[in-house]
């Protein structure tokens, strides 16, 4: 029997398995194609952002105008994927083959090009409308601040300046720049898309730690607490891979598959 005869017997067989028919593990960025266009193509984000800021607005509205005269009342939001789409540079980077990096985001910042969340500005300018001051609290790094300011300018939100808007400086985490607000103002209503945005609880914690404290606050989402949907990413994606940043493609795809529950 000679060996072309041979190799097509085991072809049909199904014994011979080719490289090709091999699935190599996803890189991050493409993991997060499908993520990205929810976030820009879906309208089913698009009801979810308005949802919540319609949610907010009903219970700015609940406050009573008593306790608006007295001042002193105070919003605070994060700005990216709550305030602000950063989608874009997500694209950019999944079309060029390349993984986030500080590089590449400070890159994507400096150009002040990001645009609102929906819903977003309107609920802003009905906040300060009502007599409520807005603090911008995110992780987005000092030398950012211009940047940033121009951005928020651009989009014609209340309240863009410097002294309302809290970036990242070392030794300086949400929850230090959260007590500053505290201080001087009652904090009516704190909205984001990462719950490590409301409260420091959530910080570097397992996915169990995460799923308990939010059933502690469970009182509050909705009412103080007022989350916008982020599928991109964020803590919950670090919390997966229990914050280890050093693990291989391979290690996440083997850990993700693990975590998945079937039935």
């Amino acid at each position: 029997m000679n060996r072309l005869y041979i190799l097509i017997l085991l072809i049909l067989s199904g014994n011979i398995v080719f490289a090709q028919n091999t699935s190599t593990p996803p890189t991050v960025d493409e993991i997060k194609i499908l993520p990205v266009l929810f976030q820009q193509r879906s309208a089913e984000y698009r009801a979810l952002c308005y949802q919540a800021f319609n949610l907010a607005e009903l219970r700015i509205n609940c406050i009573k105008k008593r306790d608006i005269r007295k001042g002193h009342l105070a919003i605070i939001t994060d700005l990216d994927e709550t305030i602000l789409d950063n989608s874009y540079s997500e694209a950019n980077l999944i079309r060029e083959g390349k993984s986030y990096s500080s590089a590449s985001w400070k890159k994507w910042t400096d150009l002040s090009a990001a645009t609102a969340v929906p819903g977003a500005v309107a609920f802003l300018k009905f906040v300060h409308q009502k007599g409520i001051e807005i603090y911008y609290i995110s992780n987005r790094k000092t030398d950012e601040l211009a940047s940033t300011l121009k951005n928020l300018q651009k989009l014609g939100l209340p309240n863009a300046d410097e002294a309302h808007t809290l970036l990242y400086a070392q030794d300086s985490p949400k929850e230090v720049r959260r007590q500053l607000v505290m201080k001087d103002h009652e904090v009516v209503m704190l909205l984001g898309d990462n719950l490590n945005d409301f409260a420091d609880v959530f910080e570097k914690k397992s996915i169990d730690e995460r799923f308990q404290s939010t059933d502690n606050f469970r009182k509050v989402w909705g009412s103080k607490f007022i989350v916008l949907p982020n599928p991109v990413y964020g803590e919950w994606e670090n919390a997966l891979y229990n914050y280890d940043f050093k693990l291989s493609p391979e290690e996440k795809k083997a850990t993700r598959l693990k975590l998945l529950k079937g039935y």
